[in-house]
């Protein structure tokens, strides 16, 4: 991918892009999420994105979070259009046992959040987003090859331009180093229903 055509959403004090790779040092105290549950609201997540107005597509990264070692260090994808209107997926450490791969959705305002949990000895992910109109989907992957469905939602604002791309935070009084790495930009992998009408 051309990554002149990314830009950053909140630019972290630490990062490097160098040969289609990305490297972020996050910043404690950094996280996105709306409302839910906790009742906060956090909004400083450093995302580096391009826009497209293009209406099927997919987009794959790998994430390398070797060093995550304190709880919710994450890095994943996002698509971030607005404070209140955004969704992102990523591993979170937790602790020296188990992770969470999990996503979250954010729509007017309030996040949710799907988790499954993950051993602690994984230190890479693949993602894939696709976007079928207003409609998206995440797939995560170990090797790159093989994508399993994390989920599949609708974005109420997700009808147009979009902005979509990384990002990485430490919600915590932590930091670490981030790396993304083999970024492209495909036709949507996400084939459209064959079962029951309308599709």
């Amino acid at each position: 991918m051309d990554m002149r055509k990314f830009k950053w959403t909140r630019k972290p004090q630490e990062y490097k892009i160098e040969n289609n790779r990305l490297e972020i040092i996050t910043e404690p105290h950094t996280d996105l999420w709306q409302r839910t549950y906790y009742h906060f609201r956090n909004d400083n997540a450093p995302a580096f994105q391009m826009e497209t107005d293009e209406q099927y597509f997919s987009f794959v990264v790998k994430t390398d979070f070797a060093e995550s070692c304190h709880r919710f260090d994450q890095c994943g994808i996002v698509m971030y259009l607005d404070s209140e209107n955004w969704l992102k997926a990523s591993v979170e450490y937790e602790n020296e046992r188990y992770q969470h791969l999990g996503s979250v959705v954010t729509n007017d305002g309030y996040s949710d959040w799907a988790t499954t949990a993950l051993d602690a000895s994984v230190q890479s992910m693949w993602y894939r987003f696709s976007r079928r109109e207003d409609d998206y989907c995440i797939e995560n992957s170990i090797d790159g090859v093989s994508f399993s469905q994390m989920r599949i939602c609708h974005m109420r604002q997700g009808n147009g331009a979009i902005r979509f791309g990384v990002y990485a935070c430490s919600p915590e009084d932590s930091s670490f180093k981030a790396v993304f790495t083999n970024m492209a930009l495909l036709e949507c992998q996400w084939q459209a229903h064959d079962g029951q009408p309308p599709d």
